[in-house]
């Protein structure tokens, strides 16, 4: 027992000082200034665990506008500030587009994919996932008019309340959802589907459990994971079930593939796979499909509805600026016609209103991470190769020398003294450079068609009168997602 416990005592020691000295182990690097990171722990107990982007901001005033964190173990370099940002991700935007392998990630996908592959395999998906949804109306007519199509269902679905209280969030999700199902899968679903209804319930449970603290935990401890019970089990089995569905949904298209006419983004992938077939460096191959499949349906129903459903939270706090929206709307389009893309021109504020939302909700404040695929040379300082990067968009959207009043919601934010609509470079809500969004041009249609509908049919509030509302996201890490709440949509 004595020479058990002795050989227990030596490797606690060991242990101890291989974690001290790891704290210094890159010394020699001429890293960006940082915070001292503790063993093991790095700088965790100097962050909010509910709120860490509050956290970086804090510390950034000291060690400056790029600065080392340690995450646990895993060093990070954090970006803060448009200037900052924007110099990485597009004056040196080769350097910059690699993809960090997050745990979680790489558990869901192994890799496969185009949300977190890096190299050959990253750039043969985003070129032909960009061409294919452009081929199928993506930032066109044809897509304008499916998401017109979409807005009729959903106001059909919204007028159905008869002005009870509801909760928005699985309407709003079967809309924007049935977009990119349109695009994906070739077809749309009835919102009283239940298994859509399943689908959706993952999606959404997904993303708070990835912005969540007990989600961040097993992003930087991941070795945890496989030996600990708990929520994370459960979200990888619903991701299984997700993946069943894409599988099902796959093997019908192979079962009915006409390739001379392809239907939507899976029968283009699948005769794409059939003519590499006997490449061996071609990436289109059946799991990149499965798991680009499973990208797009995520990232394309959870983002812009969570916006949306922001959005109206915002509007019943401000019932003045929902009630100045609705006025530009019925004067420029009237209460009868569709909305179109082209009216946007002519609605500056409600324009403006759009872009503050997404503004003010920074819906993830750090970004998908980068990572440093190579040394890299930055601002004077050395990011060695392996270096998760974090370019900070909640700085860049909270930037006091971009921004007059950037903790306001303030549509004259996107308004010049005219009242008409002005760009601002630092809205990188879908970030930028060569990793930004590969739906961006589908989102900003689908938000402002969804929208102007919206107001344009109903009129907003909540039980409990504005003032019983806190705009405050829940979740304030990966994703800063809003607090559930009932809404009254009272028709005008």
């Amino acid at each position: 027992m004595e020479i058990s416990a002795t050989l227990v005592l030596a490797g606690l020691v060991l242990v101890l000082v291989l974690l001290f000295s790891w704290g210094w182990r890159h010394k020699d690097v001429n890293l960006p200034p940082g915070p001292k990171p503790l063993p093991l722990l790095g700088n965790l107990m100097q962050l909010d665990r509910n709120a860490p982007f509050k956290s970086i901001l804090k510390l950034s005033k000291s060690h400056g506008p790029v600065m080392t964190v340690y995450v646990g173990p895993q060093r990070c370099v954090v970006l803060v500030g448009y200037e900052t940002v924007k110099e990485a991700l597009v004056d040196q935007a080769e350097d910059f587009t690699g993809r960090a392998p997050l745990p979680i990630f790489q558990k869901i996908t192994k890799g496969y994919g185009l949300v977190i592959s890096n190299g050959h395999r990253w750039r043969q998906l985003r070129r032909f996932t960009l061409s294919t949804l452009r081929d199928f109306g993506m930032g066109r007519k044809r897509m304008e008019e499916w998401i017109q199509e979409e807005s009729k269902h959903l106001v059909d679905s919204l007028a159905s309340t008869n002005s009870a209280p509801c909760n928005p969030t699985f309407v709003l999700s079967q809309a924007v959802s049935n977009v990119i199902c349109s695009l994906v899968f070739g077809q749309r679903f009835e919102y009283k589907d239940d298994a859509f209804h399943r689908l959706l319930s993952i999606t959404n449970q997904t993303l708070q459990f990835i912005s969540s603290p007990w989600g961040q935990f097993c992003n930087t401890f991941p070795w945890f994971m496989d030996h600990l019970p708990g929520r994370h089990n459960k979200i990888l089995a619903d991701i299984d079930e997700l993946l069943a569905s894409a599988n099902e949904k796959i093997h019908k298209h192979q079962e009915t593939l006409t390739p001379d006419c392809p239907r939507d983004f899976i029968d283009c992938f699948l005769t794409r796979l059939n003519q590499e077939k006997d490449n061996p460096s071609s990436e289109f191959q059946y799991n990149n499909m499965v798991y680009t499949v499973l990208n797009l349906f995520l990232a394309g129903t959870e983002t812009t509805s969570t916006t949306l459903r922001y959005a109206l939270m915002l509007l019943i706090k401000h019932p003045d600026i929902q009630e100045q929206a609705q006025l530009e709307i019925d004067t420029v389009i009237g209460r009868d016609r569709c909305p179109m893309m082209d009216d946007r021109k002519s609605l500056p504020f409600t324009d403006a209103v759009i872009h503050e939302v997404q503004r003010f909700l920074d819906i993830v404040p750090f970004s998908v991470p980068h990572y440093a695929t190579w040394d890299i040379s930055f601002r004077g300082y050395t990011i060695p190769k392996g270096t998760i990067i974090i370019p900070f968009l909640h700085s860049v959207l909270r930037d006091d020398s971009q921004w007059a009043s950037p903790w306001d919601f303030k549509p004259g934010h996107f308004l010049d003294h005219n009242g008409n609509f002005k760009k601002n470079p630092a809205f990188m809500v879908f970030s930028a450079g060569k990793r930004a969004c590969v739906g961006e041009s589908l989102a900003r249609m689908e938000l402002f068609l969804f929208l102007v509908s919206l107001l344009q049919n109903f009129t907003f509030s909540c039980p409990g009168g504005p003032d019983s509302l806190d705009p405050t996201p829940e979740y304030s890490s990966f994703g800063r997602l809003p607090r559930q709440y009932q809404l009254i949509a009272t028709p005008r």
